[in-house]
């Protein structure tokens, strides 16, 4: 018989009855309902939320037809819940006029946060370079704090994967093409922002990374004194001039003002300047042929008058 006084612990009435089912729906996400002013940004997040055509279009749907796709967010210790997928969303319900939001909320730490943030946002169609650079960086920190190996071994091929290799095979990328968009990061902020706006193409922007920010600025100085987006090959060597120690505005707009090869070969004319010499039906193809057949007419016409 137990002594008198001892101890016993007696499990309740919840305890006695509940089940291992009913345990694990206790454990389940669920969707609430959470008001728009409780949730915050993710900190540092590098995608864009901005009024554009397609911003309209989710706002119009959501206006119509509610949020259809449930926020995630995780729980802040202070109150309130950080956005972790759903930036876009959240923006356009408020501008439909919506005071609530279907949040999944759900428990992470900043590493498992992040890299959902970004594979989540990664699945748009349209995404800025920047916007990938500074994603794939993110994830990257995150994966080496989350211990990720880069000793990953794929069960496909049998081979070892760095840590780059994975996030290059889960978004379609290669791992140089990782690396490279990583490197973006470098850029001063104005550098950045001409790429992302397509007035330097993707391959010499990888290139002017490696300069220092000191000649970043410099080289924005010399390409507008020079009117003209560099090449590969002018990035190229002006790469090698910081590397060597001979980065100078000088050197630069040298460079920068040189005629490109594909200056020598190409004609161009813009689409508004032809436009008024045919009927607004004609499509550019036919803008085209028509182009070629009254040169190859002036071109004959020319021959004969020689040869008289």
């Amino acid at each position: 018989m137990p002594k008198k006084g001892a101890n016993i612990s007696l499990s309740s009435y919840d305890d006695i009855f509940e089940t291992d089912a009913s345990r694990a729906e206790a454990k389940q996400e669920r969707i609430q309902s959470i008001s728009i002013l409780d949730l915050v940004p993710f900190e540092n997040h590098p995608f864009k939320v901005v009024d554009d055509e397609a911003m309209l279009r989710t706002t119009e749907s959501i206006a119509q037809y509610g949020v259809l796709t449930p926020i995630i967010a995780r729980p802040l210790e202070d109150g309130g819940y950080e956005i972790i997928s759903g930036h876009r969303r959240v923006h356009a319900a408020e501008a439909a006029g919506l005071d609530e939001v279907p949040v999944i909320v759900r428990d992470m730490t900043d590493d498992e946060a992040t890299v959902l943030m970004v594979d989540s946002n990664l699945q748009r169609e349209s995404i800025l370079p920047s916007e990938r650079a500074f994603a794939y960086k993110m994830k990257l920190e995150a994966m080496k704090h989350q211990g990720v190996k880069d000793e990953q071994t794929s069960s496909q091929v049998g081979m070892k994967l760095q840590t780059m290799d994975v996030i290059g095979k889960e978004a379609g990328d290669s791992r140089n093409q990782v690396h490279r968009y990583i490197r973006l990061t470098n850029l001063i902020p104005d550098l950045l922002e001409m790429v992302d706006q397509k007035q330097i193409s993707f391959n010499p922007a990888v290139e002017l990374s490696y300069l220092k920010s000191e000649e970043q600025e410099v080289f924005m100085e010399a390409m507008d004194l020079a009117q003209t987006a560099p090449s590969l090959s002018q990035a190229q060597r002006m790469k090698k001039l910081s590397q060597e120690g001979g980065f100078t505005l000088d050197a630069v707009r040298e460079i920068m003002t040189e005629v490109k090869k594909g200056d020598l070969e190409r004609v161009t004319f813009r689409n508004e300047t032809l436009r008024k010499y045919f009927p607004k039906s004609y499509s550019t193809q036919q803008m085209q042929d028509t182009i070629i057949k009254l040169l190859e007419q002036w071109q004959k016409r020319k021959q004969r008058d020689q040869g008289r």
